[in-house]
């Protein structure tokens, strides 16, 4: 068998992106957590379905859960299947649960995954800690990012 580069391993396999978070959020800080699993779930993803739409995170008794993330049955599992809406604790280090709960605490900010994955064979979230964004910051932001598609253009019809 041939052996696998290290480039190979460290891969990163998308499975899903919650598209919304960044339209809806202005993101501060992220950070990667592992994913607690169930056979017949891993499976799902593996086969590229699963979604973070309406998903957030929150602390509870000292831990992280993933909560509202969709990840559909497993056709091929008939009776042992999962919960397709079950709330999925999320693996971090205890510190860095500290600092992320501190900034997640105060008035205003929430804890909204950003993408699912899998590293090195294993499920991760991209968590960051966000604040909502009002009507006129969405205006604003679709502002400039119009006033960067007519530069980009304007720059490419210039020979």
């Amino acid at each position: 068998m041939a052996k696998k580069n290290a480039t190979d391993q460290d891969e990163i396999q998308p499975i899903c992106r919650n598209k919304r978070a960044f339209h809806e959020f202005e993101v501060f800080d992220s950070l990667e957590c592992g994913l607690v699993l169930t056979g017949t779930e891993v499976k799902s993803l593996r086969a590229g379905f699963g979604s973070l739409d309406d998903a957030y995170a929150k602390i509870d008794a000292g831990e992280l859960w993933l909560i509202n993330s969709d990840i559909p049955e497993y056709s091929m599992a008939h009776r042992f299947n999962h919960k397709p809406k079950r709330p999925r604790k999320l693996l971090l280090h205890k510190r860095e649960l500290a600092k992320f709960a501190g900034k997640a605490a105060q008035q205003g900010f929430t804890l909204v995954p950003l993408k699912m994955y899998f590293k090195k064979g294993r499920a991760k979230v991209e968590l960051a800690v966000a604040r909502g964004k009002k009507l006129h910051d969405k205006r604003q932001d679709q502002k400039t990012a119009a006033a960067q598609r007519e530069i980009r253009q304007a720059m490419r019809r210039k020979p």
